[in-house]
């Protein structure tokens, strides 16, 4: 019996693991996919947010500023790259110039570093591509861009360095009460815990009811993107934002950390049974160009790359739901975590072991922990010095395997046997990239095949694009001599 079972390994439930991890309990999270991040962390804004537009008052605005503040460290110490570029939110007349000042004042409230108001003429001086017709913007140099998946994978990495297990493919259909805790059923077997933490994403709410009936319901609300070349990467300097609605903070335009851009995402709520539907929609995509066009009206969807959509667990609470359940014992909620839940991650998972160890209050430290996960050699940072060197040590750090991304057999091979590595094409190309650039994995996917197959001493047919059924290839297209 484990003492804590973690269902959802989104970067919430990743974040809450390493956090947990820190002290001397059994751990094990439990994901329904073939890999980590492959729920909202895998298709969204890849923002960090400075956190003032959420109520001053509430857990949104409370978690995003001060999970914000610990992004320095956390990235730090798990290798991840993250930048503050920090973000303006446009206006266009005078009624959005007032919405401007109501959010520089919830800010402040919250204690969002920096903020200020811009005129005109240095909006256009920092962003000279945006459109002329702005009027004023807020700037937040405190916001920041990231990799959510990857970070959400380094987590992950770093958990299990410290004693941390994680069962992939493992859906959680049942969970019964005993007297020791809970057993959690699936398909695959069963796992016995103590305390239950669910950070299931929008099945939060149905993981929720297997133990008691929930008082908060999470609708999907999807939002699709569009994914440009990084030779569109001189677009924008900041994050752009435009004023925000009711719907949320609007269609973005931002640089992402790999030099790409993004644009989106729209916001479409969904029906409760459409929580796998991540496909994007020609009229959607119309949509964001559309809506896009009033920040900057000549974006060049000529390089774009791939389109992507992504769901957000819309909580019909309207907050964050962060609490020790009041109708069974040892059963922590942690659901409705939308935008800005990737901000308030490192926040969210620190609260998350306070709730804990009120429960336990006789835990003790884990004395072998070490934040630090080990740096991935990334080759096309390097020198040629130092490239050389690490080539005379290891020649496959010498073979490049994908070209749009300049990516080598060594970082492919070192992806695949660490800690929550990669076993499908998707899940190295999170990781290390291969089949992220122009040809979308064209010309690398089947070499990466290759790496994967002789690396994990699979059959060929075996290796998977992203699901556990997500097959390539099935078998010989000519058998025999010839």
């Amino acid at each position: 019996m484990y003492d804590i079972a973690i269902i959802g390994a989104g970067v919430i439930g990743t974040a809450i693991a390493r956090e947990l991890s820190r002290y001397n309990h059994s751990i094990i999270l439990i994901e329904k996919g073939n890999d980590v991040s492959l729920g909202t962390t895998k298709a969204n804004s890849a923002i960090v947010h400075a956190g003032y537009d959420a109520p001053a008052t509430s857990l949104k605005g409370i978690m995003n500023v001060k999970g914000n503040a610990m992004y320095d460290l956390v990235c730090k110490e798990l290798d991840v790259p993250f930048k503050r570029i920090g973000s303006l939110v446009v206006a266009h007349d005078d009624e959005e110039d007032e919405t401007l000042k109501g959010l520089l004042e919830n800010g402040n409230k919250l204690g969002v570093p920096g903020l200020q108001i811009l005129d005109a003429t240095e909006v256009r001086r920092r962003e000279p591509e945006l459109k002329k017709d702005i009027t004023s913007a807020l700037f937040a140099p405190s916001a920041g861009i990231v990799e959510p998946w990857e970070l959400a994978i380094a987590y992950c990495e770093n958990a299990m360095d410290n004693g941390a297990e994680l069962r992939l493919n493992f859906e959680v259909e049942a969970i019964e009460r005993t007297e020791a805790g809970y057993k959690i059923r699936s398909q695959e077997g069963c796992i016995e815990a103590k305390t239950i933490i669910n950070a299931a994403g929008v099945y939060a709410d149905a993981i929720y009811n297997m133990v008691a009936t929930s008082h908060f319901k999470i609708k999907p609300r999807r939002g699709q993107y569009y994914l440009l070349d990084k030779t569109a990467g001189h677009l924008v300097n900041h994050v752009i934002f435009p004023c925000p609605s009711k719907l949320g903070k609007g269609i973005l335009i931002a640089p992402t950390i790999d030099g790409n851009i993004i644009v989106g995402p729209d916001s479409q709520d969904l029906g409760d049974d459409d929580k796998e539907m991540v496909n994007t929609t020609g009229d959607r995509l119309q949509y964001i160009k559309e809506t896009a066009g009033a920040i900057c009206d000549h974006i060049p969807y000529r390089l774009n790359i791939t389109t992507f959509a992504g769901l957000r667990a819309e909580p019909s609470t309207g907050d964050f739901i962060i609490e020790a359940s009041d109708k069974v014992p040892a059963f922590i909620n942690v659901a409705g975590i939308k935008s800005p839940g990737l901000s308030s991650a490192p926040a969210i998972a620190e609260r998350v072991v306070e709730l804990y160890t009120e429960q336990n209050s006789k835990i003790e430290l884990n004395p072998s922990f070490n934040p630090i996960r080990r740096p991935r050699i990334k080759m096309d940072d390097l020198s040629i010095d130092e490239k050389n060197e690490i080539i005379s040590k290891d020649e496959r750090y010498g073979r490049i395997i994908c070209r749009c991304e300049m990516i080598t057999e060594g970082e492919i091979v070192d992806a695949i046997h660490r800690n929550a590595g990669g076993r499908t094409l998707n899940g190295l190309k999170r990781r290390v990239r291969p089949g992220a650039g122009r040809c979308q994995g064209g010309f690398c996917g089947p070499r990466v095949m290759e790496i994967l197959t002789r690396e994990l001493g699979e059959e060929i047919t075996h290796i998977v694009q992203e699901g556990k059924n997500a097959y390539i290839l099935t078998g010989k297209t000519k058998q025999g001599e010839i």
